[in-house]
């Protein structure tokens, strides 16, 4: 499953460079959306709730790093630690929609589209000043 999610992960980083933001939000809940059923096992095992689980931190880990490998192809100027910052929340963020979809989270009828929604803001703001422009001037944050 691991050598599975970092293929998917491989192939999003590649496609990055030519997504906004918006696009690689999209992206990513596209890709939890159609990853889940191939690798449901995976999910359970990164829910996990033991303390001493090194399969599942490793599943973790990996997710984080491959999220992150898109964010700073995306947005070229971010700095490694923040990409693993925002590379988490997304993560959680696609839990919690994975979740409403299954229904196993609290939900409405329309929160899926609502968290959706988020996502795309959240990486918006978050990417937008690491980004290139045509001229190859940054807007990065000091």
């Amino acid at each position: 499953h691991i050598a599975v999610l970092e293929d998917e992960y491989a192939a999003l980083a590649k496609r990055a460079a030519t997504l906004s933001p918006d696009a690689l939000a999209d992206a990513l809940i596209e890709l939890l959306v159609t990853l889940h059923p191939r690798v449901k096992s995976l999910s359970a095992l990164m829910e996990a709730r033991t303390d001493k689980m090194e399969i599942r931190d490793r599943a973790r880990g990996h997710a984080i790093a491959g999220i992150a490998a898109a964010l700073r192809v995306c947005a070229p100027e971010l700095e490694d630690a923040l990409a693993r910052d925002i590379a988490a929340v997304v993560l959680n963020t696609m839990k919690v929609l994975r979740g409403m979809l299954a229904k196993d989270a609290p939900t409405t009828s329309g929160a899926p589209d609502e968290l959706r929604r988020m996502h795309r803001l959240y990486l918006t703001d978050r990417l937008q000043p690491f980004r290139r422009t045509s001229d190859g001037i940054t807007d990065a944050e000091p």
